[in-house]
Protein backbone atom coordinates (compact mmCIF):
# COMPACT_ATOMS: atom_id res chain seq x y z
CA UNK A 1 0.00 0.00 0.00
CA UNK A 2 1.43 3.36 -0.96
CA UNK A 3 -0.42 6.85 0.17
CA UNK A 4 0.67 10.43 -1.39
CA UNK A 5 -0.20 13.11 1.05
CA UNK A 6 0.06 17.10 0.30
CA UNK A 7 1.21 18.43 3.93
CA UNK A 8 0.92 22.52 3.46
CA UNK A 9 2.91 23.92 6.32
CA UNK A 10 5.41 22.82 9.11
CA UNK A 11 2.60 22.13 11.86
CA UNK A 12 0.71 19.99 9.47
CA UNK A 13 4.32 17.96 9.06
CA UNK A 14 4.44 18.04 12.94
CA UNK A 15 0.65 16.64 12.73
CA UNK A 16 1.46 13.92 10.58
CA UNK A 17 4.03 12.73 12.64
CA UNK A 18 1.77 12.38 15.68
CA UNK A 19 -0.76 10.61 13.30
CA UNK A 20 2.12 8.45 12.04
CA UNK A 21 2.80 7.55 15.30
CA UNK A 22 -0.34 5.97 16.07
CA UNK A 23 0.01 3.03 13.49
CA UNK A 24 3.60 2.78 14.61
CA UNK A 25 4.73 0.37 17.94
CA UNK A 26 8.24 -1.13 19.36
CA UNK A 27 10.08 -2.96 17.20
CA UNK A 28 8.74 -0.64 13.83
CA UNK A 29 11.73 0.90 10.73
CA UNK A 30 10.53 4.06 9.56
CA UNK A 31 12.74 5.27 6.39
CA UNK A 32 12.75 9.27 5.90
CA UNK A 33 14.41 10.18 2.68
CA UNK A 34 14.23 13.45 0.84
CA UNK A 35 15.13 17.00 0.12
CA UNK A 36 17.18 18.98 2.74
CA UNK A 37 14.98 20.78 4.45
CA UNK A 38 11.98 18.89 3.56
CA UNK A 39 10.97 18.49 7.00
CA UNK A 40 12.03 14.68 8.14
CA UNK A 41 13.24 16.39 11.55
CA UNK A 42 10.03 17.66 12.08
CA UNK A 43 7.38 15.04 11.36
CA UNK A 44 9.88 12.99 13.61
CA UNK A 45 9.20 15.55 15.81
CA UNK A 46 5.19 15.25 16.13
CA UNK A 47 5.81 11.57 15.96
CA UNK A 48 8.35 11.81 19.27
CA UNK A 49 5.72 13.71 20.78
CA UNK A 50 2.93 11.68 20.23
CA UNK A 51 4.72 8.43 21.41
CA UNK A 52 5.76 10.73 25.12
CA UNK A 53 9.40 10.37 24.58
CA UNK A 54 11.29 12.47 27.04
CA UNK A 55 13.66 15.54 25.99
CA UNK A 56 13.60 17.33 22.73
CA UNK A 57 13.67 15.73 19.31
CA UNK A 58 16.35 17.79 17.12
CA UNK A 59 18.31 16.96 14.56
CA UNK A 60 20.90 14.06 14.94
CA UNK A 61 22.65 14.90 12.16
CA UNK A 62 25.96 15.88 14.08
CA UNK A 63 25.61 12.83 16.53
CA UNK A 64 24.57 10.78 14.11
CA UNK A 65 22.04 8.74 16.62
CA UNK A 66 19.81 9.93 19.29
CA UNK A 67 18.17 7.98 21.74
CA UNK A 68 15.02 9.15 23.04
CA UNK A 69 13.36 7.53 26.40
CA UNK A 70 10.07 6.82 26.98
CA UNK A 71 8.08 9.11 29.03
CA UNK A 72 5.53 6.78 31.52
CA UNK A 73 3.93 4.01 29.45
CA UNK A 74 5.38 6.00 25.51
CA UNK A 75 7.55 4.01 23.18
CA UNK A 76 11.17 4.55 22.85
CA UNK A 77 12.38 6.45 19.85
CA UNK A 78 15.90 5.82 18.48
CA UNK A 79 16.40 8.87 15.64
CA UNK A 80 19.64 8.15 13.43
CA UNK A 81 20.60 10.61 10.61
CA UNK A 82 22.53 8.30 8.25
CA UNK A 83 23.93 10.76 5.73
CA UNK A 84 27.43 10.98 6.57
CA UNK A 85 27.28 7.22 6.72
CA UNK A 86 29.33 5.78 3.93
CA UNK A 87 29.35 2.41 4.22
CA UNK A 88 27.56 -0.56 6.19
CA UNK A 89 30.03 -1.08 8.94
CA UNK A 90 29.54 2.39 10.10
CA UNK A 91 25.94 1.35 10.18
CA UNK A 92 26.79 -1.90 12.50
CA UNK A 93 28.98 0.24 14.58
CA UNK A 94 25.93 1.79 15.86
CA UNK A 95 24.29 -1.16 16.73
CA UNK A 96 20.62 -0.40 15.99
CA UNK A 97 19.26 -3.59 15.80
CA UNK A 98 19.93 -3.93 19.49
CA UNK A 99 17.42 -1.23 20.31
CA UNK A 100 14.79 -1.84 17.40
CA UNK A 101 12.42 -4.43 19.17
CA UNK A 102 11.84 -2.23 21.97
CA UNK A 103 11.78 1.04 20.31
CA UNK A 104 10.24 2.74 16.99
CA UNK A 105 13.19 3.37 15.23
CA UNK A 106 13.31 6.39 12.41
CA UNK A 107 16.10 6.43 10.04
CA UNK A 108 16.48 9.90 7.85
CA UNK A 109 18.53 8.67 4.71
CA UNK A 110 18.07 5.12 5.52
CA UNK A 111 17.37 3.74 2.33
CA UNK A 112 20.37 1.94 1.14
CA UNK A 113 21.83 1.97 4.01
CA UNK A 114 19.16 -0.40 6.99
CA UNK A 115 16.81 -1.70 5.05
CA UNK A 116 18.24 -5.50 6.60
CA UNK A 117 17.58 -4.69 10.38
CA UNK A 118 14.02 -5.15 9.62
CA UNK A 119 11.65 -7.64 7.64
CA UNK A 120 9.19 -4.77 7.03
CA UNK A 121 9.60 -0.89 7.22
CA UNK A 122 7.73 2.50 6.50
CA UNK A 123 9.55 4.43 4.13
CA UNK A 124 8.60 7.93 3.72
CA UNK A 125 9.61 10.30 1.06
CA UNK A 126 9.06 14.18 1.52
CA UNK A 127 9.41 16.55 -1.93
CA UNK A 128 9.82 20.29 -0.90
CA UNK A 129 7.48 22.65 -3.87
CA UNK A 130 10.01 24.63 -6.71
CA UNK A 131 8.85 27.75 -4.93
CA UNK A 132 10.89 28.68 -2.15
CA UNK A 133 7.91 30.75 -0.58
CA UNK A 134 5.65 27.99 -0.68
CA UNK A 135 5.97 25.62 2.66
CA UNK A 136 3.92 22.57 0.97
CA UNK A 137 5.39 19.26 1.19
CA UNK A 138 4.67 15.69 -1.28
CA UNK A 139 5.06 12.73 1.12
CA UNK A 140 5.18 9.04 -0.18
CA UNK A 141 4.08 6.38 2.45
CA UNK A 142 5.03 3.31 1.03
CA UNK A 143 4.58 0.17 3.70
CA UNK A 144 7.12 -2.95 2.87
CA UNK A 145 6.67 -6.16 4.49
CA UNK A 146 4.14 -7.88 5.99
CA UNK A 147 3.68 -5.74 8.89
CA UNK A 148 2.34 -3.02 6.48
CA UNK A 149 0.12 -5.61 4.27
CA UNK A 150 -3.22 -4.48 4.66
CA UNK A 151 -2.87 -1.66 6.73
CA UNK A 152 -4.71 1.73 4.72
CA UNK A 153 -1.90 4.22 4.81
CA UNK A 154 -4.37 6.96 3.64
CA UNK A 155 -5.91 7.29 7.30
CA UNK A 156 -2.49 9.47 7.61
CA UNK A 157 -3.91 12.44 6.10
CA UNK A 158 -6.46 12.86 8.94
CA UNK A 159 -9.51 14.97 8.64
CA UNK A 160 -10.45 16.88 5.30
CA UNK A 161 -9.88 20.82 5.99
CA UNK A 162 -13.52 22.10 7.00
Amino acid sequence: MTAVLTVPTANDMTALGERLAGLLRAGDLVLLTGDLGAGKTTLTRGLGAALGVRGAVTSPTFVIARVHPAGGAGTPLVHVDAYRLTDLAEVDDLDLDASLAESVTVVEWGVGRVEGLAESRLELTLHRGDDEADETRTVTVRGVGPRWAGVDLRALAGDPPH
